[in-house]
């Protein structure tokens, strides 16, 4: 693959193979409806006959009843019954194989161009107790596919787990993603670098999840989870790291989506959905940002053009539909509350219904999917803004993403538009003013308890567990200050001058010999064995790897936020992809979504014209 096609999505499909595997797809739904309804198994007799060959005569004169039903020509149902027939005996053949020999059969859905034959499915057998490397393997080696990321259920395999440790089972249907790559510019595959974009992306986020505000700010950047009206969110510190490189990741995966990389976003979002797995659900439920995220990963499915991931795209649209009716509420009366108005969110649900009348179609229900696009194209109405409209209010000074944001808000009316823009950016300052005053208090708090006598990160922990209140930090140290300061007296009381004296009178080292007695308890006669024992030599790392920390604030794990040159380069790289302005995931400008529009109006117009 050469250098231009490094930036696109490596799994699509032809647009009009893509428009012909909806088709056929739609098709076989509404025919295994009509097959169920009517107890019709074709994988038996008349419809299979020796040797699993179709019974000519009575498929062919179930094509032609079943044709004007689904208003397709004889011999498209003809091809879709014949191929719902061959699942259905490979199918069977498979889960006979599987339970006389444990050998499974998988279902690879591949690349277009890797397909010998686009219009039959792609298997492959082999046991489900072996790594899944050996899979990759397989399909290396049949479909010279090098370098590929294995998708199953929405969850990335690991290639040094075993497969079925994965949930993989038989008939499992895998998806297959290539990775591209550029040979001429680095001699590194695409799999590799998307694995260490993803690694760089995680140690980016965890050391900002991990930085507690001590350091100076201007020159070491931190995190704070605010709701929509700048106020800090309380929550747990493992929930919060957890939250932060979720919505990290998903940060980078949208900013790969704009530039329609569309199949290593979708490995940052899969990676920002275990993530999100990790916090709580009524966190998950009081944010929007779980269910963009199932928006964006089913987005990325249709983008691939993945149209078999039908199961893990409508279990994640529900959910997003679930979260967003709890966030916004039944008639999106919380966002009024809080914003004044709905527009802007209602872009997130023309996306939804987007989807959900596109796997409706996939799914044979053409009803729904019409009803579905109804209410999107309601939408779009709506929410696509004026041209003229918005060149008048750029022409104001105000930008682009500004004016699109206040037009929909204001519901293309445009003087409230330019009054809403103004609005907003006094709040935006306002919101950045408190911040600022914020961050200005806390360092100040900080210097303060550290004038008292307590170091720094501790200080700045101890400010995090009371809420800021600097009084109730201090008490909190004083309180923590209490048992380190008996610690200090007893270690004092182990490693008394005298005792020390007798063991460098005996020919031992000083530092050995303090070792030595913290390890010992004190006690003279063990001391001199261990240093018998050790030649005389006890470095002060063993000894006080074994004592207890001083502090309890100081008894977590060590930061990994250090003010290394690695550490703020991989902070300032993932920094890049957060968006400055809060509300940039609602800045959609519909030109996707107004081809996939038009694709859908086609496809539903098809089963209204053809003819028999």
């Amino acid at each position: 693959m050469d250098d231009d096609s490094a930036g696109n999505s490596s799994f699509g499909l032809p647009p009009r193979f893509f428009s012909e595997a909806m088709a056929r797809q739609n098709t076989e739904a509404k025919l295994k409806s009509l097959l169920r309804q009517e107890k019709i198994q074709l994988w038996n007799p008349p419809y299979t006959v020796d040797n699993n060959q179709p019974g000519q005569q009575q498929m062919q004169e179930l094509a032609e009843r079943y044709a004007p039903e689904v208003c397709v020509s004889v011999s498209e149902v003809g091809g879709a019954l014949e191929s719902i027939r061959a699942q259905a005996v490979t199918r069977g053949n498979g889960n006979r194989m599987y339970r006389e020999t444990s050998m499974a059969t998988l279902e690879l859905l591949l690349p277009h161009e890797n397909k010998k034959d686009p219009k039959t499915k792609t298997y492959v057998e082999m046991k489900l107790d072996v790594l899944a490397q050996e899979l990759v393997d397989r399909i290396g080696e049949e479909y010279s596919l090098k370098h590929v990321k294995l998708i199953l259920n929405g969850k990335t395999l690991s290639v040094e787990r075993r497969l079925d440790e994965q949930n993989v089972k038989n008939n499992s249907k895998v998806m297959v993603l290539r990775v591209s790559y550029t040979e001429r510019k680095r001699q590194i595959s695409e799999e590799e670098k998307q694995k260490e974009s993803i690694q760089r992306t995680q140690k980016g986020f965890q050391i900002l999840s991990e930085r507690d505000g001590s350091e100076d700010p201007e020159t070491t950047p931190f995190l704070e989870i605010t709701d929509q009206k700048g106020n800090l969110l309380k929550i747990p510190p493992e929930e919060k790291k957890a939250l932060i490189l979720a919505m990290g990741l998903h940060e980078k995966g949208r900013s790969l989506m704009k530039r329609k990389q569309h199949d290593n976003a979708l490995c940052h979002l899969l990676q920002a959905d275990e993530q999100f797995g990790k916090c709580g659900s009524e966190l998950l439920d009081s944010v929007d940002n779980y269910a963009v995220l199932q928006l964006d990963i089913v987005w990325c499915y249709q983008a691939l053009e993945a149209l078999t991931c039908l199961d893990d795209a409508r279990q994640r649209l529900q959910k997003a539909e679930d979260c967003f009716l709890l966030c916004y509420g039944e008639q999106r009366q919380r966002v009024l509350m809080i914003k004044g108005n709905t527009g802007r969110e209602e872009v997130l649900f023309l996306r939804l219904y987007l989807l959900q009348s596109l796997l409706s179609y996939i799914e044979g229900n053409d009803a729904q999917a019409r009803l579905q696009l109804l209410k999107v194209e309601s939408l779009y109405a709506r929410l696509h803004p004026d041209s003229e409209k918005m060149d008048q209010l750029m022409a104001l000074g105000f930008s682009e993403r500004e004016a699109r944001l206040a037009l929909r808000a204001c519901e293309g009316n445009m003087e409230q538009a330019a009054t809403h823009i103004i609005h907003a950016r006094e709040e935006r300052e306002e919101l950045r003013q408190r911040d600022r005053q914020r961050r200005t208090r806390r360092t100040e708090d900080i210097s303060t308890l550290m004038q008292l006598g307590f170091c720094r990160r501790d200080a700045a922990r101890a400010l995090q567990h009371a809420d800021g209140d600097v009084n109730a930090a201090y008490a909190i140290l004083a309180d923590s200050a209490q048992p380190a300061q008996a610690a200090n007296h007893k270690a004092e009381e182990v490693v008394s001058p005298d005792k020390v004296e007798q063991l460098l009178y005996l020919g031992f080292e000083r530092e050995s010999s303090e070792a030595a007695l913290r390890l010992t308890g004190g006690d003279i006669q063990s001391a001199i064995q261990l240093l018998l024992d050790n030649q005389g030599i006890i470095s002060l790392d063993s000894s006080s790897s074994s004592s207890s920390s001083s502090s309890s604030l100081s008894s977590e794990k060590p930061s990994t936020s250090s003010k290394s040159a690695e550490d703020n380069e991989l902070v300032n790289e993932v920094l890049e992809d957060i968006p400055s302005h809060e509300e940039d995931y609602l800045d959609v400008t519909l030109e996707e979504e107004n081809e996939l529009i038009k694709k859908m109006k086609s496809y539903l117009s098809r089963g209204q014209t053809h003819t028999v």
